[in-house]
């Protein structure tokens, strides 16, 4: 093989390389924000059952337009995305932080308002 031939190899083998390692990359972050976005949803349905909670009268198991006593139900929990704690509950509002099951470094808080939106979203870990 003459010379030009193996610096054409050698080239497309790089290219190859590089190719394949944005792939992976690229794989990962989706992933990642796959992950992120799995997370936010539970905690769209969390939000959901809280204000629920919050509205139901005292007599059936509710809160009476508070969320004191408010806990996350166990088939709400934990699921294949990650796990949801409650970390402060006011008459007012709740606090809500979800682990990725991926890796405990990616978080998602959340703060459910006494309206049951999601109002600030605060992430760590690769979910920044």
């Amino acid at each position: 093989m003459g010379q030009q031939q193996l610096l054409l190899i050698i080239l497309g083998v790089i290219i190859v390389g590089i190719a394949i390692a944005v792939g992976l990359s690229m794989f990962s972050a989706q992933s990642v924000q796959a992950n992120k976005d799995a997370l936010i949803a539970d905690l769209n349905n969390i939000a959901a059952n809280a204000y629920q909670y919050r509205i139901r009268p005292a007599s059936l198991g509710g809160g009476d337009q508070a969320y004191t006593g408010y806990t996350i139900p166990s088939k709400l929990a934990s699921n294949e995305n990650g796990t949801y704690t409650t970390t402060a509950v006011a008459a007012q509002s709740v606090n809500i932080t979800a682990t990725a099951a991926s890796n405990s470094a990616n978080t998602v808080t959340a703060v459910i308002d006494s309206t049951g939106r999601l109002t600030t979203l605060a992430y760590t870990g690769e979910f920044k």
